[in-house]
């Protein structure tokens, strides 16, 4: 089996940055828009080639891993922003409460993603370019750390004193837990990257 570590993807990746990945996805026969139906997966696919992983294995040496997250950028003002919101894992009530955040799935999700920005042209938009490529390697000192683990911290405790329902994504500077699901009674929650965090983790690989 081929093994692909999380700095061999990056490496990559970033031989593509600058292109439209739609086209590149056509070079994989993986359909985005052309039947009519948006195929939402389009973007991940193509970049998980581009990436050097096939049949979705992103296993690497010494039980070591990563995942691939694409988020969609515009321009605001002559300022490039993201579009929206990045998920960073479900949140199990048990595993909240039985974990500080060095020892939850959001930190582990968190530290082991690449994060590609791709350029948003629109709905079914005929391109989009692999603006950048990059991942989020901080200390444990650094204050963007300390300021997400705080935010982990106030749900965690929400979590404890008021219950699962009282979480919402109102909370938080950098990292929200918010409604996952369909319809407004969504019972599900999940933990995500507000905007800000996104672009911070840009900014900071330049």
């Amino acid at each position: 089996m081929k093994i692909i570590t999380r700095t061999t993807a990056i490496l990559n990746l970033k031989k593509y940055i600058g292109q439209d990945i739609r086209k590149l996805a056509k070079n994989y026969k993986i359909t985005s828009f052309e039947t009519g139906k948006q195929n939402k997966g389009w973007k991940g696919l193509v970049l998980e080639r581009l990436a050097g992983l096939e049949n979705n294995v992103s296993k690497a040496p010494n039980g070591l891993n990563f995942e691939l997250k694409s988020v969609s950028f515009k321009y605001k003002n002559e300022d490039l922003v993201p579009k929206e919101t990045m998920a960073i894992t479900m949140i199990n009530q048990k595993e909240l409460l039985d974990n500080g955040f060095y020892g939850s799935h959001c930190w582990a999700k968190l530290k082991s993603v690449v994060f590609c920005a791709v350029m948003w042209h629109g709905k079914n938009a005929a391109k989009a370019e692999l603006l950048n490529v990059t991942s989020f390697d901080f200390s444990k000192d650094d204050i963007l750390i300390k300021e997400i683990k705080a935010d982990y911290d106030f749900i965690r405790e929400k979590l404890k004193t008021k219950g699962f329902d009282s979480l919402t994504g109102r909370d938080g500077k950098w990292i929200q837990a918010r409604t996952k699901g369909s319809g407004h009674g969504s019972k599900t929650r999940a933990f995500y990257a507000r905007k800000a965090l996104v672009k911070k983790i840009f900014e900071n690989s330049k």
